[in-house]
């Protein structure tokens, strides 16, 4: 993507444990363009949640980024110094994690967090960064922001709590914001509002993201672009609808297959065999071999992520029915 703000290029980040070397990112490459979304989407385990992590940089001992660029806006993230990084964090680049009550302190009100945030990265008076801090609140829908300002995290809402997470990231217009499967733990009302929001803010903004979640129906309805992470790799990638409506790799459609809403009145949902294989004790060849229907001896060597039709694919036996 030429016009990409983030190009994540071949990124390795591996942890070294007792058990040996996780390959936990394993030479994953995408971009995401000025307000666009990305949905990284896998199972438990596959290494997307990992993936936005290393983006950030904020992996811990014993995992470590060993390979790849991490370009934004051209700058390589991976080379950065810590400070620099640090400067980088918030300002520039932006994450919304899981549970917002991990992230908000819980004995400071909303206001004196957010104000925080904002002069960690610029000179300001205390009285501007408020009116900032209220202007993002105002921002992601949040009724009468100056009063939200004065209350702690726990006189909000779930909702409203992820919400104040989202305003935020926004605090410093970043160029790209890593959502970490923000509203999970959200009920589907709450959910839906939520992805109207950021939606409307890509929109709006011109911010892209990538969202990180297992959620194909989530994927589905916000989603510009997909990438569906398998052990640590891309196995899949393009346009949402082209990727939904017709899936040309195993793991993708059996994801596809699985979803509750594709299935008629009564009958039973597919299930893909098997369960994600160890990172410790990784397959040969390609990683979905021992789980896939349509494996053969090939497939014991590792394939590439190849273009086929409007997407790229890495199969040795695509779904090549549709494919263009």
């Amino acid at each position: 993507m030429s016009d990409a703000i983030l190009s994540v290029e071949e990124l390795q980040t591996h942890f070294f444990t007792r058990a040996g070397v996780l390959k936990a990112v394993d030479g994953v490459s995408f971009s995401v363009g000025k307000g666009r979304i990305l949905g990284l989407v896998g199972e438990s385990g596959s290494g997307k949640s990992v993936t936005g992590y290393s983006i950030l940089r904020l992996v811990d001992a014993p995992g470590k980024i060993v390979g790849g660029r991490i370009l934004l806006k051209g700058k390589d993230l991976a080379a950065l110094d810590p400070e620099a990084m640090r400067r980088t964090r918030g300002a520039v680049v932006s994450m919304i994690f899981q549970d917002p009550m991990m992230t908000l302190n819980p004995v400071l009100k909303i206001g004196t967090q957010m104000v925080a945030a904002i002069k960690a990265h610029v000179k300001i008076s205390t009285a501007d960064a408020r009116k900032q801090a209220r202007d993002a609140l105002a921002l992601v829908g949040i009724p009468a922001p100056d009063e939200r300002l004065d209350v702690y995290p726990h006189h909000l809402s779930g909702g409203m709590r992820q919400r104040v997470a989202i305003a935020i990231a926004l605090l410093h217009k970043p160029a790209v914001i890593i959502a970490d499967e923000p509203t999970t733990a959200l009920d589907v009302s709450i959910q839906s509002q939520i992805l109207a929001e950021v939606r409307r803010l890509a929109d709006q903004t011109g911010t892209a993201f990538v969202w990180v979640t297992h959620d194909l129906s989530v994927v589905s309805s916000l989603a510009d672009d997909i990438a569906v992470m398998y052990a640590g790799r891309i196995v899949e990638s393009g346009e949402t609808g082209a990727v939904l409506a017709h899936p040309k790799h195993p793991y993708t459609a059996g994801l596809m297959a699985s979803v509750p809403s594709q299935a008629e009145r009564g009958q039973k949902l597919v299930q893909i065999k098997g369960s994600t294989p160890s990172l410790a004790h990784l397959p040969e060849g390609c990683s979905f071999r021992p789980r896939c229907p349509r494996a053969t001896d090939i497939c014991k060597t590792m394939p590439a992520l190849l273009p086929l039709g409007d997407t790229k694919v890495r199969c040795h036996h695509p779904i090549v029915e549709h494919a263009s």
